[in-house]
């Protein structure tokens, strides 16, 4: 539906929401660096990865699912490395057309650089299980450039994979200039292109960002897109944000300028990526999200276009008093299918100091399609949580937003528990409720027997659980259980979950019927 809102529900939004959240990773060790996506078919079907710590391999790629909106979440999925002693890192997730899942991550010897991949599989389950992995990009591919560090998927409208990459951060293994690159398949992730560089005559990278990361995204004709920063003095005297836009699958590319100026933010520790947007319901509507320092400290703005080429004024997106020494950061968003825009950053108007290390919250503001303004910010996380030096870190700390209809959902990385873990807000923008509970994916107290079962099943501790309920691998609710014991008999062969509660928390076990 199109949202009419008045001044008086704007307030509403910036005052009104009630914040729970859900915490989705639940080790004792690191887990950072979410990523989220929703089953197109089932908007109850959350899957999330992440970076995550497993005993004897150390980094790896973890995915989780949620079959009931996010309120409870699987007990998480690790994935193998390509070889022992790599690790693994930078996920992201996208759905083709078919329904078919697309998971993408480096892994790699991140030591000596004596081996590494851009690895993408697929997943015909909606990510409870992983196929063998189709190598995108190969360090090798790219010598002296080492062209494998953050890679970004996305997918067009035709079923086309696109993932952008850059220079690793190593300059005794890379030589300027500096490049974004891409790979592109036609074949359903089958194969994949040379990894090639998209910046052009004018409109190069250059030699000074050493890591030109790019940001890609489709619009909505299925035309890609990517913005990567640019210094380069010959072209201009200042810094600069272009926009390459292909219509024909990478084989040329055309430019615009998004933005030239000197603030760029100066803060070493803050996480400074900025995110490329489309409003899937206007082709040539895109929009670029972006940390600059106008005003004597770190803020989040906005700009987009309307016909591809002509790029508005930079909007000042959190609403804080300007230049109150109070930085921002971690910024995302997504539009919905409306074309309503939401954008989510970490912000510190209410920490106790300035400068990056110090306590922050998770905040907001939505964009509704037609208007020239932002909502008044709002506060999506539940609590102030207290810097750690574990942030301070390259990449251990992210955050990722899909606005689903009249629902933003947030994911990001914080300390609030001890340790970094992943932790999902899910904010109704219309209504002001964010209705979920805190639960945990460690593995609750039920177990089912025997698993792989043909005829019948049984689930131990049953009277201590309650709210017991059966679902196929879609997250679709078949029916209740309401017995110790259940006949299985007439259910397809496949992989099914039952989903209960225990002590107050959901939890979700998996099974098979064979």
């Amino acid at each position: 539906m199109k949202f009419l809102l008045t001044t008086l529900s704007l307030l509403f939004i910036s005052t009104s929401i009630a914040q729970t959240n859900t915490k989705i990773s639940a080790a004792n060790f690191f887990e950072g660096e979410p990523y989220l996506t929703i089953d197109p078919s089932n908007d109850q079907h959350l899957i999330a990865a992440w970076m995550g710590f497993k005993i004897s391999e150390a980094i790896v790629i973890k995915t989780s699912n949620s079959y009931d909106g996010g309120l409870t979440w699987s007990t998480p999925n690790a994935i193998a490395h390509e070889q022992t002693g790599n690790t693994s890192a930078d996920v992201s997730l996208g759905y083709n057309s078919n329904g078919v899942l697309f998971i993408c991550y480096i892994d790699f010897d991140n030591t000596n650089f004596t081996n590494g991949k851009i690895i993408v599989r697929k997943s015909i389950d909606n990510g409870l299980n992983w196929g063998t992995s189709v190598e995108a990009i190969n360090i090798t591919d790219c010598p002296n450039q080492l062209c494998i560090d953050r890679p970004w998927m996305v997918i067009d409208n035709i079923d086309r994979i696109f993932i952008t990459t850059m220079n690793a951060d190593q300059p005794t293994h890379v030589n300027a200039p500096y490049h974004p690159y891409f790979v592109v398949s036609s074949d359903d992730g089958n194969t994949f292109t040379a990894p090639n560089s998209f910046d052009g005559t004018n409109f190069l990278a250059g030699s000074v960002i050493k890591q030109p990361i790019p940001a890609p995204a489709i619009g909505a004709d299925g035309t890609f897109y990517a913005a990567y920063p640019s210094y380069v003095f010959a072209q201009d005297f200042n810094a600069q944000m272009f926009l390459a836009k292909s219509t024909n699958a990478g084989s040329s590319f055309n430019y615009t300028t998004i933005y030239t100026g000197s603030d760029a933010v100066s803060d070493p520790f803050a996480k400074k990526g900025f995110v490329l947007v489309t409003d899937p319901t206007a082709p040539n509507h895109i929009g670029l999200i972006a940390l600059y320092d106008i005003n004597g400290d770190s803020d989040v703005y906005y700009s987009e276009t309307i016909d591809g080429i002509t790029w508005t004024a930079l909007q000042r997106v959190n609403q804080d008093p300007i230049a109150n020494g109070k930085m921002q950061d971690l910024v995302w968003g997504d539009f919905n299918s409306n074309g309503d825009l939401a954008i989510c950053w970490r912000d510190r108007r209410n920490a106790t100091s300035n400068g990056y290390q110090t306590e922050t919250e998770i905040f907001g503001a939505v964009k509704f399609k037609d208007s020239s303004t932002f909502s008044n910010d709002f506060v999506i996380s539940s609590q102030q949580v207290s810097h750690d030096a574990i942030l301070e870190g390259s990449g251990n700390d992210f955050m990722h937003v899909q606005f689903q209809a009249d629902t933003i959902y947030a994911v990001w990385g914080d300390v609030r528990t001890g340790t970094l873990n992943i932790f999902i807000n899910k904010t109704n923008v219309t209504t002001g409720v964010s209705s979920l509970s805190e639960i945990y994916t460690e593995k609750g107290i039920l177990s089912i027997f025997p698993n792989p079962s043909e005829k019948e099943i049984q689930l131990k501790s049953f009277e201590l659980i309650t709210n017991v309920e059966l679902y196929n691998s879609r997250g679709e609710f078949i029916q209740k259980i309401e017995h110790k014991k259940t006949n299985i008999q007439q259910l397809h062969i496949a992989e099914y979950l039952i989903i209960y509660t225990y002590k107050g928390k959901r939890f979700c076990t998996k099974f098979i019927k064979n």
